[in-house]
């Protein structure tokens, strides 16, 4: 995820304050998989998601988020936000399957194609990278980055709630420093706790850059328009990502440590033809 600047109207605020959509029951505990859950399901979206977009709240006018009748879920990147699940979950091992397309758009033209899927997202929609008066397009979570060259970054995105104030978001994790001084994953690291920020996965190529169809010399995800899966292992406080069978990066004392899931617009195209939620397995890597 790149940050870009913000467009509201008078419609957002309302949509912030007082949308029945975003509302979790805060006694509610959160959902504990037993089983696979699909979160695609039959083709039918509202089942278990909702829309937030930066310029149409809680609505989706032009057709961001569509489902194909190949059960592929089609995402534009027209827009920036996300779609979010109705229900918190913890405790829980996540597999997503996407595939980029080919148009870039907006602020991200001919940029490197970026999305990602926010964890334990807590608080408002619009929470983070905005006001409560200038709703951003994301939440305080914890990030799976999904852009060409970083796939298995982790983002720690501390928002704000309702009325402006200061959400605590952090992860630990074990890093080295690379020639520009990033935080770079590496099991043989220094534990480092981050309240903000990015910390790379462990192969990122230290010169990356912002364009569109990049890639580096170690990249594990899948080059072109080719299926990529991202696992995310989600246990307790800790949280491991692997990518096409990798695994990437990894994080302890992670907060929050439950909250809802969010899959990214952020001016790329992208289809999505698994977003699946299980129970975690006995021996995670």
């Amino acid at each position: 995820m790149i940050l870009r600047p913000l467009r509201t109207t008078a419609l957002l605020i309302a949509c912030l304050c007082s949308s029945s959509l975003a509302a979790a029951d805060p006694a509610t505990k959160p959902i504990t998989p037993t089983e696979t859950i699909s979160l695609l399901g039959d083709g039918d979206l509202t089942k278990y998601f909702y829309t937030w977009l930066t310029d149409g709240g809680y609505e989706d006018p032009r057709h961001v988020f569509t489902m194909g009748p190949d059960g592929v879920l089609h995402i534009s990147g027209e827009g920036f936000g996300g779609l979010t699940t109705r229900q918190e979950y913890a405790d829980y091992y996540l597999v997503i399957e996407y595939r980029w397309g080919t148009a870039t758009l907006l602020t991200r033209k001919d940029r490197a194609r970026d999305s990602g899927v926010l964890l334990h997202c807590q608080g408002p929609d619009g929470g983070f990278g905005g006001t409560p008066e200038n709703p951003g397009p994301w939440m305080t979570s914890i990030e799976c980055q999904i852009i060409e060259g970083g796939v298995g970054d982790i983002l720690v995105l501390p928002g704000k709630d309702a009325a402006g104030k200061p959400m605590k978001a952090e992860a630990t994790c074990t890093i080295v420093r690379d020639r520009d001084g990033e935080a770079v994953w590496s099991p043989q690291g220094v534990a480092t706790r981050f309240e903000k920020g990015r910390i790379n996965w462990y192969g990122r190529d230290p010169n990356w850059d912002d364009v569109v169809d990049y890639r580096g010399p170690d990249d594990v995800e899948s080059p072109g328009q080719g299926w990529t899966k991202v696992e995310v292992f989600a246990a307790g406080d800790s949280l491991v990502y692997r990518v096409n069978g990798v695994v990437v990066n990894r994080a302890a004392h992670v907060y929050p440590r439950q909250g809802k899931l969010l899959l990214q617009t952020e001016g790329a195209e992208l289809f999505v033809r698994k977003a699946e939620l299980g129970p975690l397995p006995q021996e995670i890597p």
